[in-house]
């Protein structure tokens, strides 16, 4: 294909993403069924210009002074990849499958765009308007940057699987993608995000990974099960275990050594996690399904350790799937605050005297994060907040109040939030 028609295409996905209220994944694999002359090289070059595009899309529509979606492919290819205008009107203009000549308002605009200093934070920073007390509220002066940070291409973190190997093996074995250690993380490598343009290096073709050696998990996902503590020999509940990520990461810091049970409301969700722990060498992990009559019952008050994925916004993540930036509603936002309460709620009964409840988001949003801690502080007893972390490489990202954040902006990982509580006295002690 050649450019105009690349061209053509992010238009076409991204006006299927708007329309129909697509999942961009979604919107570009049916693009591609109905392109079978696309190939590899052309559908990575479509998938770099829309995922950019949903990126950028208000400080685009901004500069533009128009957010149709040809303003914003037009912008991202100007603003962000830095095509002259001269490329991007030979562009428009191929025939047969050109998207239409450049106005003469659209090249006034893509030679002297209108000043982004002069917007409003939630457009420098490419978030929805409705968040932006959200965002003040976790970032002050910061918040345009932090968002500007959840809009750039995120790169791949792998972590490296102890039951089966070890740093140094495992960093061997991904130079063929260019991995690198990461000093947070003695675990942790990473291979650097690619142009956006280009294809990412596919990890499942090393041979590595087949015999178990690693996973793909973002560096702040890993250091999120790290804040578990030492863990060997302990009891420990995954109570939000979806495909199994931090339920392995668990069981690697475990040794093998003691029980660790995963369980999630959606069944279908746990069937990645028994493949995954197959080929990972994992030993000791039970799976409760809630397909089964009780899942969880014998398990009260015995944890030493209840981990909590919870359900959230997934704001964190936006580098890695931007269009849910878009499709997340005030209603679903409030729905979520209400399935975290309630799992927290659940958790703390796994929980036994001087065990620890580990509470995890993928949010920077404080209405998930700190607010959701100190509501279910307030209503229950037996429980005081313990700093997230005691290493030395993540302490300056404590907040006052002992919880762990962190950004891509001031951690180059996706966005979490971590907070540690211990129970102090029994369940049975708890006040009416």
């Amino acid at each position: 294909m050649r450019d105009g028609g690349r061209l053509s295409a992010a238009i076409e996905v991204l006006t299927d993403v708007e329309e129909r209220h697509r999942p961009s994944r979604l919107a570009l694999k049916s693009w591609g069924n109905d392109a079978r002359y696309a190939g590899s090289k052309d559908r990575a070059w479509v998938a770099g210009l829309v995922l950019d595009a949903l990126r950028r899309r208000r400080s685009i529509a901004w500069k533009m002074g128009d957010d149709s979606v040809r303003a914003t492919v037009l912008g991202v290819l100007k603003y962000e990849w830095d095509w002259p205008v001269d490329r991007i009107a030979a562009a428009v203009t191929e025939e047969p499958h050109g998207h239409g000549a450049l106005t003469e308002a659209e090249i006034a605009t893509l030679e002297t765009p209108r000043d982004l200093a002069e917007a409003p934070p939630s457009v420098r920073g490419d978030y929805p308007a409705w968040l932006e007390i959200s965002f003040a509220r976790a970032f002050g002066d910061a918040a345009a940057r932090e968002g500007e940070a959840l809009s750039e291409r995120a790169p791949i973190d792998l972590r490296v699987n102890t039951l089966k190997s070890d740093p140094a093996r495992a960093l061997k074995a991904t130079q063929p993608l260019n991995a690198a250690a990461v000093p947070e993380l003695a675990t942790a490598l990473r291979i650097p995000a690619p142009a956006a343009t280009d294809r990412a290096g596919v990890v499942e073709t090393i041979p590595a990974f087949s015999k178990g050696w690693f996973e793909v998990q973002d560096l702040g996902s890993q250091i999120a099960a790290a804040c578990a503590g030492e863990i060997k020999g302990a009891q420990v509940l995954d109570l939000c275990a979806g495909g199994g990520g931090k339920t392995l990461a668990l069981a690697a810091a475990m040794g093998n050594t003691g029980q660790i049970y995963a369980y999630d409301s959606e069944a279908r969700r746990l069937a990645d996690t028994i493949r995954r722990a197959d080929r990972a060498g994992v030993r000791n992990l039970q799976i409760r399904s809630p397909v089964n009559e009780g899942p969880l019952d014998g398990l009260e008050a015995r944890m030493d350790v209840v981990f909590i994925d919870a359900p959230c916004s997934g704001s964190g993540a936006w580098r890695r799937h931007p269009d849910t930036k878009w499709r997340l509603s005030e209603e679903t936002f409030a729905r979520r605050q209400a399935d975290q309460d309630a799992v927290l709620d659940l958790g703390a009964t796994f929980v036994k005297p001087g065990g620890r409840l580990i509470y995890v988001t993928c949010s920077v949003l404080p209405e998930e994060d700190e607010d959701r801690v100190a509501a279910f502080l307030a209503r229950t007893e037996g429980f005081a907040v313990k700093p997230a972390t005691s290493d030395e490489h993540l302490s300056a990202r404590l907040t006052p109040e002992g919880y762990l954040r962190l950004t891509p902006a001031t951690a180059a990982t996706d966005g979490f939030f971590v907070a540690v509580l211990e129970r102090t006295q029994p369940l049975a002690d708890k006040a009416p």
